[in-house]
């Protein structure tokens, strides 16, 4: 059994054949799946959907994307929504300089105020970071030292220096499709020389599509195809990898209780 720590189950991508894909996924092996949040303000959809199927779970929290759409969100906020049985994250949250979509500003106040969150609830911060590691890095150091918060570095496709600058500050880093592509070797070198213990995997589907599917769009039933390169990339049977990160998976998002063996 194995868990895709990352999906965005309320995309339009899903809505001809979501039953069908949940059912792919536990097929699979997919024991448990989180969506995650992009937008507060669609938290009634996100909860429709967990709601409707067992072991889906969602977090909740602004993408930074989408930052500026919504300025008015608070750390309050948050930690209202999350105390909902279901949500089980915080975010995703955090610096995103590849597009323009929100200034660097607003990207930074919405991301502060996930931290707060995350650090009041105890529930795991989805940070989303992309050409920022230099400015990622610094924030979480310093807020790391006004207090610790669980967090994972989602569909990591950053720099070394930031992977192992997340270890050294307590985080977990989970890896997507992107682990699988013919260019992604320094990635993988990455993979392997992280702490088992720290690492995830997930599809952030419908996105990023692991090869043999890429092109595709992405579900969650893909996620073993990440979790086999990992594997291999660490030397490892797969069925021990997916037992692994299980493991990490669960201790990070304790919130969600373990289905029995």
């Amino acid at each position: 059994m194995i868990v895709d720590s990352h999906c965005h189950l309320d995309f339009a991508d899903f809505e001809a054949d979501r039953d069908a894909l949940v059912e792919r996924a536990r097929a699979a092996g997919v024991e448990t799946m989180v969506t995650i949040s992009t937008r507060v303000a669609k938290y009634p959809v996100l909860r429709e959907i967990v709601d409707r199927y067992d072991r889906v779970y969602c977090s909740i929290g602004t993408h930074p994307h989408n930052a500026a759409e919504e300025p008015d969100v608070t750390t309050e906020q948050l930690v209202d929504i999350s105390a909902e049985p279901k949500v089980v994250a915080i975010g995703e949250a955090g610096l995103d300089y590849h597009y323009d979509n929100a200034s660097p500003e607003a990207q930074r106040a919405s991301f502060l105020r996930h931290i707060a969150a995350a650090r009041e609830t105890g529930l795991p911060l989805v940070i989303h970071s992309r050409d920022a590691d230099d400015d990622m890095a610094a924030i979480l150091a310093e807020e790391t030292g006004k207090g610790p918060f669980p967090a994972i570095l989602h569909c990591f496709s950053s720099g070394r220096a930031l992977a192992l600058t997340g270890i050294e500050l307590g985080l977990h880093v989970s890896f997507s499709g992107i682990l699988t592509f013919k260019r992604s070797e320094e990635l993988r070198a990455i993979a392997a020389a992280l702490p088992l213990d720290r690492l995830l995997v997930e599809t952030d589907a419908p996105y990023l599509a692991p090869v043999p599917h890429r092109g595709h769009r992405n579900e969650p039933a893909y996620v073993v195809e990440t979790a086999k390169v990992l594997a291999e990339t660490r030397g490892m049977d797969v069925t021990e990898l997916g037992a692994a990160t299980s493991d990490n998976f669960y201790r990070l998002f304790n919130k969600i209780e373990r289905p029995a063996a």
